[in-house]
């Protein structure tokens, strides 16, 4: 049987884009892609990106006042202008699209700029009912944000809409404590909204780490965003021009805007997985095995999409292996059990590498290496604040299990961190190596002693 392609991509964010690039550039497959919005998809459009460059806009004043403590008296961040912001943003976020289409185009890619959905195992239909069939279809439809199911959720804007908006709300509400909402609320606090944020924990960033969850949680409320936890909203409506906000402990409140940050769901609606069998998890994510294939054999899937680790990073790593696998005879899969991840909360990010030190206690013994201390830099300005570098280490092999960093730049220190953690790294191996000093940084290679241990003698 002939195809119009060897491969088709349902979807232009990251996985999708590098697996067709790959797959039609270094391997010679003839390739398809459907991409119904911008492509580049969320990391590149509405979320890693523009949320990255908010983050360096909204630190200018704790910038002021650090330097203040350093003896420039006038420091002082000045006015923030929304509109000029939102043209750069916008210039540079076209400059990406661009070049995502042009590496599509350079390595032969035939690009749809509409929806597709799977009409049987070989073959897509298009949003204007033109069909195209593929030998392999590669799902790469990535997430959406979910809102949670309470009356007037329509008045709620997602994340999405905070890179579209006009201009920035005087005072906005974030429901939620995952890293979008804690993210968000950084940024708008930063950008001089006066921000709520609402959480049903007692904690923000449900998942890391308990110490550095403290640390973030403490760190929102001291840079002056309204942190109220134990609180979930139960109903939204319209108040004017502003929107009212109801919550389960009968208290209510009136906002310029209400973001909802409650999660996000695997984008898998209306894409025809009807029509070919294609199995799914409770989540509604695709079923895949250890090589993104699903229980169609001609029919693969990446990304945020099969709900495995969802960070743009993994994404495309899963996209280049399916395009290897599959199209280069290079057989490659994907370990997910090691990932570095970053939180972007101002001044301070956390960064996290493997177990976090409960998931280690319950595994079996560990040892804990934890140093919090104020960092020479804030200190010195007068600021209070603490960083934490947090190494877990299995007493019998020795081997790090997990490192956790919150401070400065902690997205740069782990990223470094992850390397020789990935390779199997001992608490030996950091004794050995040589600290640069002075830094934060150095600690993960000079703490000697054990702060606490879980499990095990002593």
């Amino acid at each position: 049987m002939s195809f119009d392609y060897d491969l088709f991509v349902i979807g232009g964010g990251s996985g999708g884009v590098r697996a067709a690039r790959i797959a039609a550039g270094q391997h010679g497959a003839k390739v398809g892609l459907a991409e119904e919005s911008r492509m580049g998809g969320t990391c590149v459009i509405r979320g890693c990106v523009p949320k990255k460059l908010m983050i360096f806009a909204s630190n200018a004043s704790l910038m002021a006042e650090e330097m203040r403590g350093y003896g420039w008296a006038d420091a002082a961040a000045g006015g923030f202008s929304w509109r000029d912001f939102r043209a750069k943003l916008d210039a540079e976020l076209n400059r990406l699209e661009a070049a995502y289409t042009s590496g599509l185009n350079n390595a032969g890619v035939e690009i749809h700029h509409q929806r597709a959905r799977l009409a049987d195992h070989h073959t897509v239909e298009l949003a204007d009912g033109t069909r195209k069939t593929a030998k392999h279809i590669l799902i790469a439809a990535g997430g959406r944000p979910a809102k949670p199911e309470i009356p007037g959720a329509e008045l709620g804007l997602i994340s999405d809409d905070l890179f579209l908006l006009d201009e920035l709300p005087k005072r906005a509400l974030l429901i939620g404590g995952g890293f979008i909402a804690c993210e968000f609320a950084t940024i708008l606090n930063g950008l001089g909204v006066e921000t709520v944020q609402a959480y049903r924990g007692d904690a923000v960033l449900r998942g890391f780490d308990r110490e550095a969850r403290e640390m973030a949680t403490a760190q929102l409320k001291d840079i002056g965003v309204d942190l109220r936890l134990g609180l979930s909203p139960v109903g939204l409506e319209k108040a004017g021009a502003r929107i009212a906000a109801r919550f389960d402990d009968g208290s209510a409140d009136e906002f310029d805007a209400v973001f909802l940050a409650t999660g996000r769901a695997p984008y898998t609606w209306g894409l025809g997985l009807e029509n070919t069998g294609v199995n799914l998890k409770d989540s509604g994510a695709i079923a895949v095995d250890e090589w993104s294939q699903s229980s169609v054999p001609s029919i693969f899937a990446v990304g945020d999409v099969t709900d495995r680790v969802n960070l743009t990073p993994v994404a495309i790593r899963e996209g280049h292996s399916f395009a290897d696998t599959v199209f280069g005879d290079k057989a490659r899969q994907v370990n997910h059990d090691l990932v570095a991840s970053a939180v972007y909360l101002r001044p301070h990010e956390l960064g996290s590498i493997g177990l976090t030190e409960e998931q280690a206690a319950e595994r079996g013994p560990v040892d804990v290496y934890s140093a919090v201390f104020r960092p020479m830099r804030s200190m010195f300005a007068g600021s209070d604040v603490r960083i934490m570098m947090k190494l877990l280490v299995e007493p019998e092999s020795d081997r790090v299990l997990g490192c956790h960093i919150f401070g400065p730049e902690a997205g740069e220190m782990i990223q470094l961190a992850a390397i020789p953690i990935t390779m199997g790294a001992t608490k030996a191996d950091f004794d050995a190596a040589m600290a640069v000093h002075p830094t934060a940084a150095e600690e993960l290679v000079t703490m000697r002693n054990v702060t606490r241990r879980h499990g095990g003698e002593g």
